[in-house]
């Protein structure tokens, strides 16, 4: 469970990033958060992940206050949780073997595990062929797959997808938005940032929206009109 209790966070030059946000996320939920630029949804994201300290209220994983933790429970915390973003942040010299399983090994998987997952998670968002490909020589689609393939790899509780679909075309679109619904349905909690209308109005999910560092509505299964 994640839950924010009257969270804010301004920043030292007194602009204010959030403003008494609460919610909560259930375990395996599906919730997609709107709002324009500026609205707070990125500020959100780093105070989960104890990027940034809350100037007042409590962010809590699974009843423990994220900022209560020390550096190594941190780590330990951060670990639950798979990053996808909208830039792919592929390493271009690896394959797309060797993206995957760097971030196992940072993990302190072992080799076996790394050799029987790495093609695991890639049958899964449909890449298998392209295991000794390196990132130049795939579309945006398929870098963004591998992304999601990296995340999902160390078997996270939640998938973080940042406007994950910001560069792609709309059929690509369509195809991201399909494998965060099938991770979703395999029992992990995805929590989706995007300004894109067609995608929250197709999902029929959960939508949290912001303004201005307020949650301004919360529907268990709405639109984006913000």
């Amino acid at each position: 469970m994640i839950f924010f209790d009257r969270v804010s966070k301004v920043y030292p030059d007194q602009s204010v990033a959030l403003e008494n946000v609460t919610f909560t996320i259930e375990p395996k939920e599906f919730v997609s958060i709107v709002g324009p630029s500026g609205a707070g949804k990125t500020t959100l994201l780093k105070l989960f992940l104890a990027e940034e300290k809350p100037t007042g209220g409590s962010i809590f994983y699974d009843q423990t206050d994220v900022h209560t933790l020390g550096r190594k429970e941190i780590n330990e915390f951060r670990r639950k949780v798979g990053m996808v973003f909208q830039d792919f942040r592929l390493l271009p010299n690896k394959t797309i073997y060797e993206n995957i399983a760097f971030t196992m090994e940072a993990a302190g998987r072992t080799d076996e595990e790394i050799e029987s997952d790495v093609p695991h998670v890639l049958e899964l968002v449909d890449l298998l062929p392209k295991i000794w490909n390196f990132p130049r020589e795939l579309s945006g689609g398929e870098k963004q797959r591998v992304a999601i393939a990296r995340a999902l790899v160390n078997e996270p509780d939640v998938i973080i997808a940042d406007e994950p679909t910001g560069n792609l075309d709309p059929v690509n679109t369509y195809d991201i938005v399909q494998i965060l619904k099938k991770i979703n349905d395999l029992g992990t909690t995805v929590i989706l940032t995007t300004h894109n209308k067609g995608i929250i109005d197709s999902l029929g999910h959960r939508v949290i929206a912001m303004e201005r560092g307020k949650v301004i509505r919360d529907d268990k299964k709405g639109k984006y009109d913000v």
